[in-house]
C-alpha cells in the first residue's frame, strides 16, 4: 500500500471561511447598539437576565434567540415573525456586499480579543477540521435546529479557535482592518468594548482563505449550534446555504482565551441530602467564608486532585479526596487518563450518576449556569444544590480533542464570547 498517496488522498481540506452579506441593526432605529445585544443564548440566566435584556430595548436580540411563548412551535414561529417584521421595518439591514468581519472585544482589565466572523464549511469530526471537545444534549440540538429552520438564519456566531503562525496572512488582514474606522463601536454593560470592521477586498479574502486552509479549529463555545449546523446540512441537498455556518474564528496564538468552568444547579436536591450521600466517599469540609475565598480553596484543592464546591445553604462545603475504589467502579476505564481524572468526568460518572442519581440531560433536575454568583444565588433561593467546578486548562481540552475524545457536556466556558446581535446571517437573502 502506498501510504504517502493514501495520506494525500485523505488529507483534510482545512478551514474554509467564506464572506457573506451580514445582517446588522440600523443604529438610527434602535436605542443603542449595546441595548440590543445579548450574551449567547445559553449564557442568559433565566428568567432574570432574559427579562432584563427584553426590557433594555424592544429590539433586543433575545427576542430572536430566546423567544417566549407557550410551546416550542409557537416560540419558533414568533421568532420568524419578529425577524421578518424587523427586516420589513428596516430595523435590521443587509450589508451591500459579501464580507468577512473583523471583530474586536476589549476590556479595561487588559483583555483584547480579535477574530474573523464568516461562514465556515460545515464538516464532520472524522474530517479533523473542526474539533469538538464536549458531548451535546440531543434536545438542545433539536431546539436550535427548529429555531434555525423557522427563521432561516444563523442568529449568533459560534466561537472557534485555531493556532496560527503569528504573522500569517489572516493576522495581517485583521491588523490592517483595525487601522480603519469601524462599522460599529459600542460598550456593553459588562464593560467590554466591541468594534466591527468589514473586509471585502478580493486579495485580502483570498489571502485569508489560503492561510486558514492549513489549519484546524477547536470549538471553544457552541457545540450544540455546530451539531445543529451538521444536522441542517444533512437535511438539505448540497450545494445549499446550509453547507456553511456562522462562526467567529480566533487565533489563540495571538489572542489567548480565558477558560472558565460551567457550574451545575441541581433542582430538588437540598445540600443536606447531597452531603449525606457523599460523606463516606469524599472528604467534606464546611467553609463559612465569602464566595471568593471559597473559590480560592477550591483552586488549591483542585491542584491535588478532584474537588468540588457545593452551595445552597449559606456555606460552601468543599468535597475532595474521593475514594479511589469508588472512582475505579464508577468512572469508565476505556478513555485516556487525562479524561478519567477530569473534574467534570468524576462529577457526572460518580456524583451525578452514582451517588446523587441526577440525570444529566433532564432540565427539570439539572441546569448548567456560567455565572458563579448567579448559580449560588439560585441554589439558595430555590433550596437546591449548586456544584461549582474549577476550570480545566485549554491545553488539556485541545489535546483530548485531537485524540477524538470528547469531554462531558458543558465542561468548559471559553471567553470572552462574541456578543449576539452585532452581525447575523440570513440564509435566504
Amino acid at each position: 500500500m502506498n501510504t504517502a498517496g493514501h495520506s494525500q488522498a485523505t488529507a483534510p481540506r482545512g478551514l474554509e471561511l467564506t464572506p457573506f452579506r451580514g445582517l446588522r441593526y440600523d443604529p438610527d432605529r434602535v436605542g443603542s447598539l449595546a441595548a440590543v445585544t445579548s450574551p449567547p443564548y445559553d449564557v442568559v440566566v433565566r428568567p432574570d437576565g432574559l427579562h432584563q435584556l427584553q426590557d433594555a430595548d424592544p429590539y433586543n436580540i433575545v427576542r430572536l434567540i430566546l423567544p417566549q411563548a407557550t410551546t416550542a412551535g409557537e416560540r419558533n414561529e414568533q421568532a420568524a415573525d419578529t425577524l421578518r417584521r424587523w427586516l420589513a421595518e428596516g430595523v435590521l439591514t443587509t450589508d451591500p456586499e459579501p464580507a468577512l468581519y473583523v471583530y474586536e472585544q476589549r476590556h479595561a482589565d487588559g483583555m483584547l480579543q480579535r477574530g474573523l466572523i464568516g461562514t465556515l464549511r460545515v464538516s464532520d469530526p472524522s474530517e479533523g477540521v473542526v474539533l469538538p471537545h464536549e458531548d451535546v444534549m440531543p434536545h438542545i440540538v433539536a431546539d436550535r435546529a427548529a429555531l434555525m429552520r423557522a427563521t432561516c438564519a444563523n442568529l449568533e456566531p459560534l466561537l472557534l479557535t485555531y493556532r496560527g503562525d503569528g504573522d500569517g496572512a489572516a493576522a495581517r488582514v485583521v491588523d490592517e482592518a483595525t487601522r480603519r474606522p469601524p462599522l460599529l463601536s459600542t460598550t456593553t454593560l459588562d464593560g467590554y468594548g466591541h468594534r466591527l470592521w468589514s473586509v471585502t477586498g478580493p486579495a485580502d479574502l483570498a489571502a485569508v482563505r489560503s492561510d486558514l486552509a492549513r489549519h484546524q479549529a477547536l470549538i471553544a463555545d457552541g457545540h450544540h449550534r455546530w451539531a445543529t449546523y451538521r444536522r441542517l446540512r444533512a437535511e438539505h441537498p448540497s450545494p445549499s446555504p446550509w453547507d456553511d455556518g456562522l462562526v467567529l474564528l480566533v487565533d489563540t496564538a495571538r489572542y489567548p482565551l480565558r477558560v472558565r468552568a460551567i457550574h451545575r444547579l441541581l433542582h430538588g436536591l437540598p445540600v443536606a441530602d447531597a452531603l449525606a450521600a457523599v460523606r463516606r466517599h469524599f472528604r467534606v469540609r464546611r467553609l463559612d467564608v465569602p464566595l471568593a475565598e471559597a473559590l480560592d480553596a477550591l483552586a488549591d484543592a483542585a491542584c491535588a486532585g478532584n474537588a468540588f464546591l457545593l452551595a445552597g445553604d449559606g456555606a460552601f462545603p468543599l468535597l475532595d479526596r474521593p475514594d479511589p475504589a469508588l472512582l475505579a467502579r464508577t468512572v469508565p476505564a476505556d478513555r485516556p487518563a487525562a479524561w478519567r481524572t477530569l473534574d467534570a468526568t468524576v462529577l457526572h460518572a460518580t456524583l451525578l450518576d452514582h451517588l446523587w442519581q441526577v440525570p444529566e440531560d433532564d432540565p427539570a433536575r439539572i441546569a448548567y449556569i456560567h455565572d458563579t454568583a448567579a448559580t449560588v444565588a439560585k441554589a439558595e433561593r430555590d433550596g437546591g444544590t449548586a456544584v461549582l467546578l474549577h476550570p480545566v486548562r485549554e491545553e488539556v481540552v485541545r489535546d483530548l480533542a485531537r485524540q477524538g475524545v470528547t469531554m462531558p457536556r458543558k465542561s468548559t466556558s471559553f471567553g470572552p464570547k462574541p456578543a449576539s446581535g452585532l452581525v447575523l446571517r440570513a440564509l435566504d437573502l
